[in-house]
């Protein structure tokens, strides 16, 4: 079983930054491709930006230039770094990390972190 906890989310300007962290932790696992996805009130949950195993990264368009993904294998969290934040990316954001353990791979939600970003 693996455990996520995130923190850095909050109420900032627009045109402000924010640093959110997603933290893995449980039984002895492996980390694979880790994510950020976000659901704005009345939208489908989307993706925000991945990085796999290697250090690939791929992000929506959305964000692209804003937004800064990446990971710390030994302390097993992955980051989001946003910036110029727009009220349009107010939303609650989640990480998602997939985990092989005993031969198995797992795909893990975060709890959540609220976003808003205002005008």
């Amino acid at each position: 079983q693996v455990q996520l906890v995130e923190s850095g989310g909050g109420l900032v300007q627009a045109g402000g930054s924010l640093r959110l962290s997603c933290a893995a932790s449980g039984s002895k696992f492996s980390l694979n491709h880790m994510g950020w996805y976000r659901q704005a009130p009345g939208q489908q949950r989307e993706l925000v930006a991945v990085i796999t195993s290697s250090g690939i990264t791929n992000y929506a368009d959305s964000v692209k230039g804003r937004g800064t993904i990446s990971r710390d294998n030994a302390k097993n969290t992955v980051y989001l770094q946003m910036n110029s934040l727009k009220p349009e990316d107010t939303a609650v954001y989640y990480c998602n990390i997939n985990v092989g353990w005993s031969g198995v791979n797992y795909n893990y939600w975060g709890q959540g972190t609220q976003v808003t970003v205002s005008s």
